[in-house]
């Protein structure tokens, strides 16, 4: 037996967990027409079979058809779920793995153009800010039906074999029933807390008709909305020992704060850049005071923090969620005390931030989650043993040189600078995205412990290639800023690298034209600020950023409000010209023949990179494969079989932003691919 006490077992109630690592409940959006088919499934059962003691799926699955999910949830609701929930919890069972879902209703949580078209409902007719659906305020029939929805759910749950299940409570109908700021309903359901809690307790009483004693059943709560006029942290305590008194559930899992706008998700969910474990002395609280089960999770992205909340009892059970999401392995890891070789969880939220905006949830330097299927978290051997040179030790070259390792290769890495990193270096330098480095300090370390060769400041040429005799090339050389967007006056503006870099002297009257909307305008835009000037923030977009995506945008914006930042949308920067001391600025539409002028002393331009790409094309014509990638194999998992040039002596490929300018993300999965694949 193990002494960590991350490894020790926890008995909750007749379930035996066999040690005290979960997955808190979460939606990637894998479902297939609202069913948790085999994306879905093999994403939970990698972790299952990694040690987890429990995974939560689902967040939340719907338990209604007037609940349509705004991403792409489980629709609890339907019948033909119990199948799919099967076979994931058989599978994860297998492995000694607790399995349970998260049900909910959303309430006004979502939108009334999904699915069926359907009123969204809610305690009152105040609608969300994040969702911005007017609600339906609630009937009496309303009540009873999703009372009933609730209870069949739990019921298909329970018929599927899984171990429980947890009824959400935090922004959304279960909290808004709850919340003093969303219930403006009267009589039995409306008015004091008890009244105000009688819709959990019925919905409790119902499943536990249903479904007995023996089927566990948890609450994931807010123990404090963290709102003026909202619940408190009191009645968070009288929530929480009225949930234990009344004998319907088994366990608590809290949070704190509020959901209904991007910076209250921000706060309970937190970011890079923002403390760890912020709410875990607050679960202790509750923890110490009802001497209950207590789960929670908030950014507990490393073991040593999640070790200190089981050592310390401020838990009973630590989620560490999205740092499994970077690292499946996580457990096993733990297990066999290789806990230095765990890939970290940076915190860039790329998870969560991509099924706000409809996509599926990915993280931003693992990208095999989600493709567990087609890109297998471990790397096989290569049955021939090859000389593989990179040329780049950016995020796209060092995974590159990492898969290639594992794969049995002989690598070689030229890189021009002094250290690895690429544009990450950049990124890192501003300490609220300082935890990025961990995606390049990683990656340096495992191919080090596996006999990576490195060249640094070597700005390799096609002779140096050469000369490493490869039979594999991989160029990973990045990207340089493009700034030439201009009629005129290109020659006065600098970059937002220059800026980031400390290349060039920031001004104190500066324009950033950001006609990229990524991480770099707006940290240019934070770091001018933050020296004390005055910034105007261009674009031509809609809205400013759209890469950024709504998480990461909240410490940008509470940095530049308060600096009294000016954003200007839909405007194009067209030309600059001198003006005595002064730049002159002149803004044009792509709506209308219009124009305004900006008079400034700095114009910073962010407007995406270019290809560094000279070594490569100084290579390709003596390649094997002239420079070709087969699309379908790289789409599909197959190997590189193009050749081309029958005098070539090795082949040469192209990664990330030495093809075209994209993100952290791309570069990486790039990578993966290609050299799985060679």
């Amino acid at each position: 037996m193990s002494n960590d006490p991350l490894l020790q077992p926890y008995q909750l109630k007749h379930l035996t967990l066999k040690n005290r690592i979960m997955i808190t409940s979460h939606e990637p959006a894998y479902p297939e027409d609202g069913m948790p088919k085999e994306r879905y499934r093999a994403y939970h059962v990698e972790r299952a079979k990694a040690g987890v003691a429990l995974t939560m799926t689902a967040g939340s699955a719907s338990v209604a058809r007037d609940s349509p999910p705004v991403f792409n949830n489980i629709l609890a609701w339907k019948d033909e779920v119990v199948g799919h929930m099967a076979k994931l919890a058989q599978e994860c069972h297998d492995e000694g793995c607790a399995v349970m879902i998260q049900l909910t209703h959303l309430g006004r949580r979502t939108r009334w153009d999904k699915a069926d078209w359907l009123p969204v409902v809610s305690t009152g007719h105040e609608r969300e800010a994040s969702h911005r659906a007017f609600p339906k305020k609630m009937e009496d029939w309303d009540i009873a039906r999703i009372i009933e929805d609730y209870a069949e759910a739990a019921e298909r749950m329970q018929a599927a074999g899984l171990d429980g299940i947890e009824i959400q409570a935090y922004g959304h109908l279960m909290d808004q029933f709850w919340s003093p700021l969303t219930n403006e309903l009267d009589g039995p359901y409306g008015g004091s807390l008890d009244n105000r809690l009688r819709f959990t307790f019925d919905i409790l009483s119902e499943i536990r008709k249903r479904c007995g004693d023996a089927f566990l059943v948890g609450v994931r709560y807010t123990g404090d909305e963290d709102l003026p006029g909202g619940l408190t942290r009191e009645d968070g305590l009288t929530i929480s020992h009225k949930l234990k008194d009344s004998g319907l559930v088994d366990f608590l899992n809290v949070v704190k704060g509020h959901i209904d706008t991007d910076p209250g998700l921000t706060d309970l969910i937190p970011i890079q850049g923002m403390r760890n474990a912020p709410h875990l002395d607050f679960a202790g609280d509750i923890r110490a005071a009802t001497n209950f089960p207590t789960f929670h999770a908030a950014k507990i992205p490393d073991v040593a923090t999640a070790r200190h909340a089981i050592a310390s009892g401020k838990l009973d059970m630590v989620g560490m969620t999205r740092a499994q999401m970077a690292d499946p392995h996580l457990v096993r890891k733990v297990i066999e005390g290789r806990e230095d070789d765990i890939r970290p969880c940076v915190g860039a939220n790329y998870c969560l931030d991509r099924i706000y905006q409809g996509g599926m949830a990915l993280c931003l330097h693992n990208p095999s989650t989600g493709r567990e299927i087609e890109q297998p978290h471990t790397i096989e051997k290569a049955e021939v043993k090859k000389r593989v040179t990179i040329v780049g030790a950016g995020p796209a070259g060092l995974e590159a040189a990492r898969v290639a390792a594992e794969r049995g290769h002989a690598v070689t890495v030229f890189e021009a600078a002094d250290q690895p990193g690429g544009q990450i270096r950049l990124t890192a330098l501003q300490e609220r995205r300082r935890e990025m480095s961990s995606i390049v300090a990683w990656r340096f370390d495992q191919c080090e412990k596996m006999g990576v060769s490195f060249n640094f400041n070597t700005f390799a040429d096609g002779a140096d290639v050469l000369a490493s005799n490869p039979d594999e090339v991989i160029i990973a050389t990045g990207g340089l800023p493009h700034t030439e967007v201009l009629s005129a006056g290109n020659e006065l503006v600098v970059s937002a690298w220059d800026i980031l870099s400390g290349d060039v002297r920031p001004g104190q009257n500066v324009l950033v034209f950001d006609d990229a909307g990524d991480h770099a305008g707006l940290q240019a835009a934070d770091l001018l600020s933050e020296g004390g000037a005055r910034v105007e923030i261009v674009t031509p977009d809609r809205a400013f950023a759209p890469e950024v995506m709504a998480m990461n945008l909240v410490p940008y914006m509470r940095n530049l409000q308060k600096r009294d930042t000016t954003f200007t949308v839909t405007w194009r920067l067209k030309s600059v010209t001198r003006e005595g001391n002064q730049l002159k600025a002149v803004l044009g539409s792509d709506y209308g023949d219009v124009t305004r002028e900006r008079l400034v002393d700095q114009v910073v331009v962010n407007h995406g990179t270019r290809p560094l790409d000279d070594v490569y094309f100084e290579l390709k014509p003596l390649s094997r494969n002239l420079g070709e990638v087969d699309y379908d194999a790289l789409a599909t998992g197959g190997l590189q079989a193009v050749e081309s040039n029958s005098e070539g002596r090795f082949r040469v490929f192209r990664i990330g932003d030495a093809v075209s300018a994209r993100n952290t993300h791309a570069a990486i999965y790039d990578a993966l691919r290609l050299t799985r694949g060679l």
